[in-house]
């Protein structure tokens, strides 16, 4: 073979032997990549080939299917849409998924690799596909307490209620809200539209975010349980009933202003329970301050703050600076500054309280199930953290229970039931311009001196007049209704 010719044989070769590897690489090294991109029309064409398996609330479906014409033969509904896809998500032929649909998509489809051995057995068999199911820890009765609670209100706002022996989430509601079902197909003239309806920039509502877990708010007073949980952890004070060092007025540690409490209230040298029942700003901005921002912090983080939660829906993470003036410790320490939380945070720091110091780690999906309904995967409860000894958590109840028997949480009593609480008013905008935040945290004890359920109410209402916003007034009312499904559904 003259030269020429070897040359052109040589590189006919390279190029064959680079096709093979080309070739090799797609089918093999980047299959996985491939066949899963959201850019490839067959991963959603498969994804909407067959019913979807459901999300489960109480044994009963809350989602469902039905039948559509062209690549996607199903699409999904939902039930009571808006008061749910806070927990659910969306998923639609157009926009995706997010939240459970998203997550578990896996299982809801029937493609995750753990079905591969019935999806193997019903194409032998000549069965049709079917997705699994996702069981979650939810309450009915608590979810609808809370959505209707928070849709009584009329304003922005989000509930979270816990179990805080376990960590599972019964509650979880945010408003205004959404209903999925309006975005699951993907037509022009009617998912489309209801999409743009649903955008921030065309609705400032803001109806798809998740307020539960994705926005963070000065938590206010309500924070002030974590920072008595300070003072009595790192022996600055002995007691509940030992007088305070708290000087009235008092001047913050480097600056010449008096920290203010809200109003002519018994807060001079007060003791940790009364301080709690009167919502002291004095007392608890001391206490940070003489505890220092390292101590403080420490608590914090003890109780979740500055981590991501994933419950498998991620939460943002929650906010306790540090390298703080004391100044600056002494008003976060009373939740305002920099400090900021989700409503998941302070149901966690609620639920950690009422399980005698205990903080068990939150979830929401109890078990994964195939279609045949075996169980593919069991949560088992898991303890967090410990942020507090179980004399300091019995302490606090007791503070706690103080604020609703005789405090600024009276509201949220219960007959027959031993309930713990925290109200919290917290500044919003900037020089406190806008309408503040209502919060209210609490637990419900029941006769046998178990909890059933902790929660966590925040409202923002812009219309509500200035004087009347409150925790006890506007959160402490939704928190009882949510409290009080749970402890009925107990009994």
């Amino acid at each position: 073979m003259n030269k020429p010719l070897r040359r052109v044989a040589i590189f006919c070769g390279l190029l064959i032997l680079a096709l093979l590897v080309r070739g090799n690489w797609l089918q093999y090294a980047q299959a996985d990549k491939l066949r899963t991109d959201e850019e490839n029309r067959r991963v959603a064409i498969e994804r909407y080939a067959s019913p979807r398996g459901d999300i489960i609330v109480d044994g009963e479906p809350i989602t469902g299917h039905k039948a559509t014409t062209g690549d996607f033969k199903y699409k999904r509904t939902y039930k009571d849409g808006a008061m749910w896809a806070p927990v659910t998500g969306f998923v639609s032929q157009a926009f995706g998924a997010t939240q459970l649909e998203s997550i578990e998509d896996g299982i809801l489809t029937g493609n995750d690799d753990r079905l591969f051995f019935r999806n193997t057995l019903d194409m032998l068999t000549g069965k049709n596909k079917e997705g699994g199911n996702v069981v979650t820890t939810l309450s009915g009765a608590a979810q609808k307490a809370a959505y209707d609670g928070l849709k009584k209100q009329g304003a922005k706002g989000s509930v979270v209620a816990l179990e805080p022996s376990t960590g599972k989430i019964l509650a979880l509601a945010s408003y205004p809200s959404y209903d999925p079902s309006t975005i699951a197909g993907n037509s022009l003239d009617t998912d489309t539209k209801a999409w743009q309806k649903l955008q921030k920039k065309n609705n400032p509502a803001d109806p798809t975010l998740n307020r539960a877990l994705r926005e963070i708010y000065p938590p206010g007073s309500t924070f002030k349980v974590l920072t008595a949980a300070a003072a009595l952890e790192y022996d600055l004070y002995d007691n509940a009933d030992e007088k305070t060092d708290s000087p009235l007025p008092w001047t913050m540690p480097g600056t010449t202003t008096e920290l203010k409490n809200e109003g002519n209230i018994p807060c001079e040298n007060a003791t940790l329970r009364e301080a709690l029942r009167v919502s002291c700003n004095t007392v608890f901005g001391k206490v940070g301050s003489d505890l220092g921002n390292d101590k403080m912090l420490e608590m914090a983080k003890k109780f979740g703050f500055t981590e991501e939660q994933f419950t498998p829906v991620r939460s943002n993470a929650s906010v306790f600076s540090e390298d703080m003036a004391p100044s600056e410790v002494a008003l976060s320490s009373i939740g305002q500054f920099n400090t900021a939380a989700t409503p998941l945070q302070m149901a966690m720091v609620s639920a950690a309280v009422a399980n005698n110091g205990t903080l068990m780690k939150p979830y929401m999906v109890d078990e994964l199930q195939a279609p045949s309904l075996d169980t593919i995967e069991k949560t088992d409860p898991e303890e967090m953290s410990k942020p507090m000894s179980a004399e300091t958590a019995q302490t606090l109840q007791s503070m706690m229970e103080t604020v609703v028997k005789e405090g600024t949480g009276t509201n949220a009593q219960i007959s027959g039931v031993t309930v713990g609480g925290k109200t919290g008013t917290a500044q919003h905008g900037e020089n406190n311009s806008k309408n503040p935040y209502a919060w209210f945290i609490s637990y419900a004890k029941t006769s046998d001196g178990s909890s059933p359920v902790a929660v966590a109410v925040v409202i923002e209402d812009e219309n509500a007049v200035r004087d009347d916003i409150s925790g006890g007034g506007l959160a402490a009312p939704i928190a009882k209704s949510v409290m009080e499904a749970v402890v009925k559904g107990k009994q």
